[in-house]
């Protein structure tokens, strides 16, 4: 059975992850306590559903330690079983439950354990539940939701499912320094040096997509340079991750904006990796 256990910090997108994997055919259930994980795989299986994806949240605290021994005994049943952690920075996790105006979950469970009288923050909420789901967040693949529209993440959770197969898939990811450096990435690489084309009126609406962008870094030597720079450096390492039993390898690259030139960057360096990997590509400056 193929077997996806999402979990990951309370507002960044849980819900969102598992509705896209139940459009997709999986069996779904939400919050399950990972005590019970096996003997629904049993139940599953008896029953011919041959792909399900299971929402484990911090309100099972006291069962998360055991996630990673189960997640073995899974896989020694012959299951294929991936995990995908979602997170968020603190300041779009507090950004999100102003917006919808909900408590944290944990709220409520942290201050019965508490022997102070006051509430506790949101922020020691959000504090108190990255430190709890500490021990899953290295058991797979993780994905930085911060800035992310729900849409966005719909459509990066769906070239997922369509590649899983993979053995190691190579994400190449753009983002905006003057936004933050995202907390999914591997490796990061900074391509600020190069001529910003926010700087021609013309090239300035236009995203490092356009064959107008494309052609003016194209005539940088910088540009070229660099290219192989990065492309020797991934190429030099990749086949340790792959002995390493790697899932996921991120590489972010960044620009300023975050739509010229790390853009252009990530699409050449897909191109060239696409003949011998399997690749996914995101860009998170253009929506």
């Amino acid at each position: 059975m193929r077997l996806l256990l999402i979990s990951g910090i309370s507002g960044s997108g849980k819900s969102v992850a598992l509705n896209v994997m139940e459009d997709a055919g999986y069996y779904c259930v939400d919050n399950l306590p990972p005590s019970l994980l096996i003997d629904l795989v049993r139940t599953l299986e008896s029953e011919k559903i041959q792909q399900a994806a299971m929402a484990i949240d911090s309100r099972s605290s006291h069962q998360l330690q055991s996630v990673a021994s189960t997640i073995q005994q899974l896989q020694a049943l012959g299951h294929e079983v991936k995990v995908l952690f979602l997170t968020a920075s603190s300041e779009t996790l507090i950004a999100r439950f102003s917006e919808t105006r909900r408590s944290h979950p944990l709220s409520h469970h942290l201050q019965a354990e508490r022997i102070a009288s006051s509430p506790l923050s949101l922020v020691e909420c959000i504090q108190a539940e990255r430190d709890l789901l500490a021990p899953l967040q290295f058991l797979g693949h993780v994905i930085d939701t911060s800035n992310l529209s729900a849409n966005h993440l719909r459509n990066w959770i769906k070239d997922e499912i369509a590649v899983e197969h993979a053995s190691l898939i190579l994400m190449f990811e753009s983002f905006a320094f003057k936004v933050g450096v995202p907390l999914d990435v591997d490796f990061v690489f900074d391509v600020r040096i190069l001529p910003n084309p926010h700087y021609d009126p013309n090239l300035r609406p236009l995203t490092g997509r356009d064959q107008a962008v494309v052609d003016f870094l194209d005539e940088q030597p910088m540009a070229h340079d660099l290219y192989q720079d990065i492309e020797h450096f991934i190429a030099k390492w990749l086949p340790s991750f792959k002995r390493d039993n790697r899932s996921y390898l991120t590489v972010g690259i960044g620009c300023t904006g975050g739509q010229h030139r790390s853009v252009y960057m990530v699409e050449r360096l897909a191109r060239h990796f696409q003949q011998s990997e399997r690749v996914l590509i995101r860009h998170r400056q253009n929506h």
